[in-house]
Order: structure tokens, then sequence, then C-alpha cells
């Protein structure tokens, strides 16, 4: 059984990391506050070299922060784009990119909803639970505007639901009570120093 799915189709084995980063350069990453994070992004239109190179940089800059997940906004960009290279319950990897994610609803009584442990790129060293489907789909394109559909189980679905939250302006802040989020706040406040000092010494590590 393929242990990786690369754009939603089985492979025999793929590297590590995918080979966009090779090609990216590290962009920032935003924080939440920042206004690109806070309203809904804009659907892409244009499909060439700058989409493409635009999501080198997306996937070496998802590593360098040790994310399973980044959206464009997450890196400035108002568009809705994200990349991913998460695994799930069954440590199965999945990589890809989408383009124009839309979140399918699903049938209420076919889905179960699991309250786990959720962090944030854009939320540097919090970590909360959020209740979230055990399942997702995901419609959109890949960046040649061809269409593509990503379903995930588990943790990977997490990363689908998170990640469009993301270009829909939603951090998964938005989907806790007042005080889990005031919670997350003071974690931020205790851990970023520690989260960036990491994040420098790795980009250092991978661009070196």
């Amino acid at each position: 059984m393929p242990r990786v799915f690369v754009q939603g189709s089985p492979v025999d084995s793929y590297p590590r990391p995918a080979p966009e980063a090779g090609r990216g350069v590290v962009r920032r990453v935003t924080e939440v506050g920042e206004e690109v994070l806070h309203r809904p992004c804009r659907d892409v239109t244009e499909f060439g070299p700058d989409l493409a190179a635009l999501i080198d940089d997306m996937f070496l800059t998802m590593y360098v922060a040790d994310g399973a997940g980044l959206a464009a906004n997450q890196v400035g960009v108002d568009l809705r784009l994200f990349v991913y290279d998460c695994p799930d319950d069954d440590y199965v990897r999945h990589v890809g990119h989408i383009v124009n994610p839309v979140l399918e609803p699903l049938d209420p009584a076919g889905r179960r909803l699991l309250d786990e442990g959720e962090g944030c790129l854009s939320v540097p060293g919090a970590m909360m639970d959020v209740p979230r489907p055990d399942r997702a789909v995901v419609r959109g394109l890949d960046k040649d505007g061809n269409a593509l559909v990503i379903e995930g189980t588990g943790y990977f679905a997490r990363c689908l639901a998170h990640e469009t939250d993301h270009v829909n302006g939603q951090v998964y802040l938005d989907r806790l009570s007042k005080r889990d989020r005031k919670e997350a706040l003071r974690q931020v406040a205790d851990r970023r120093d520690e989260v960036f000092a990491r994040r420098a010494a790795k980009t250092k590590a991978l661009t070196a």
C-alpha cells in the first residue's frame, strides 16, 4: 500500500522535503492580528510561473517553520491557495497544493467531531483543542488550472479544514471561547521568541 499521496494520487515514494522547496525562498510568516489574515482572500485568476514560484516559496517557508500546511495569506499574499505536507492518522503522508479551495459540507450523520490539539504558524507557540470533523473533502484547482479533489481523514482532515479557514479569513482562534483565546495568546507571549529562534536556525540550516 502506498504510504505517500501527492496531489491526491498515490505514489511509490517521494523525497523529503518536497522538490518545490529546493526552488523556493523563505518568506516572513504573518502573525495573528495582521489584516491579511482576517479577511477572505481573492480567487486566483492567473496561472503561470509567478504562481508556481509562490508555491515553491510557500513549501520552503512551511518546512522552515515546522508546519504541516501553509496558506498564501500566511506569507502576506492575498490569494486563495495553500500547500501541505501532512500525515493522516494512519501515518500516510499527503503532499501538495490546492488553488481556490472550497471545503465541501459533510452530512452531520456521517461525520465524527474530534476535539484535538491544533496549532498555527501564525499563532506561534500556542496549542489549543479545536473540534473538527474527522473527514474533509476540498475541491479546487492545481497550479496549472486543472480540477483537483483532495480528501483526508484524521489529522490530515484537520489540516485541510484549518488551511481552508485561512483563505476564508479565519484563524483557529476564531473558533475558541474567549477564555481559550486568551489562553492561546498567553502561550504566544510566553513562547514566541523561542519559536522564532528555532525558525531562524532552521532557515540557516536549510538555505546554507
